[in-house]
């Protein structure tokens, strides 16, 4: 059985997932906007995953899972908030969370989250297949977030095409000053030499904020250190090697 334990402190937002869940055939074995209550819950009825708020009564999102990783009890987050700052994003990584939402998010991507983290557990790889390719540009914004990258540089929307041009065709890495610099820049009417720098300048920015240990969190291997930061093509490869090896092509 597919449990699932919503701890949301917004409850028209909470009542929407639980009945979106219930008519898609999970058990839906709680819903609390009480952070305490949510622990207890957990403890009773050893969910699959834990649609978690960060904004809770009682106790946050974060120090709940900080008490159930103290407690050695193994469980699988998605953290859903509407913070941007880099210190609690890299805690919700290091503390375990699968994938860290930005509020608003619909419903049914939370859905498909949660079916990808189950699909060891009864989801039909062809069904998972077909949601994980209409998501390829939420899966890249989400790394984007999590490393932080913003949406309104030009480089993240660059960056975004040209993992997605990887994933579709890895040996285009390659060969990106005349294969895929000039294609994005077609696409968004500009030219290569612009694209390479805007591409450059987002990476930087990452770094910049000092999101190394989120880089490494992610690709889950110590793959950068200190202020050493990859090329463009380098990161681009980095990310489409990721997304192909979880099926998301």
């Amino acid at each position: 059985m597919k449990r699932i334990l919503i701890l949301e402190s917004n409850e028209s937002y909470a009542n929407e997932l639980a009945t979106y869940f219930a008519d898609h055939g999970y058990e839906v074995c709680g819903v609390t906007a009480d952070g305490n209550e949510g622990i207890s819950l957990i403890e009773k009825f050893s969910p699959s995953v834990v649609i978690l708020s960060l904004l809770l009564k009682s106790c946050d999102g974060i120090t709940v899972m900080e008490r159930i990783r103290a407690s050695g009890k193994k469980v699988d987050f998605i953290a859903i908030g509407n913070f941007v700052d880099d210190r609690i994003i890299n805690r919700i990584i290091a503390l375990g969370a699968k994938y860290y939402l930005m509020k608003p998010v619909p419903v049914p991507l939370v859905e498909e989250r949660v079916a990808e983290i189950l699909v060891d557990t009864g989801a039909k790889p062809e069904k998972l297949e077909r949601r994980r390719a209409g998501t390829l540009d939420e899966r890249i914004s989400n790394i984007f977030i999590s490393i932080g990258i913003p949406p309104h540089i030009k480089g993240y929307a660059y960056l975004r095409e040209g993992i997605k041009m990887a994933v579709s065709d890895p040996r285009i890495i390659n060969n990106v000053t005349k294969g895929l610099y000039p294609v994005i820049g077609e696409k968004f009417a500009t030219s290569a030499s612009k694209v390479e720098r805007a591409i450059r300048h987002a990476i930087e920015v990452a770094w910049n904020r000092g999101r190394v240990d989120a880089v490494n969190a992610i690709f889950g291997a110590r793959v950068y250190i200190g202020s050493e930061k990859p090329t463009n093509s380098e990161f681009i490869a980095l990310v489409a090697d990721k997304l192909i090896l979880e099926n998301m092509i």
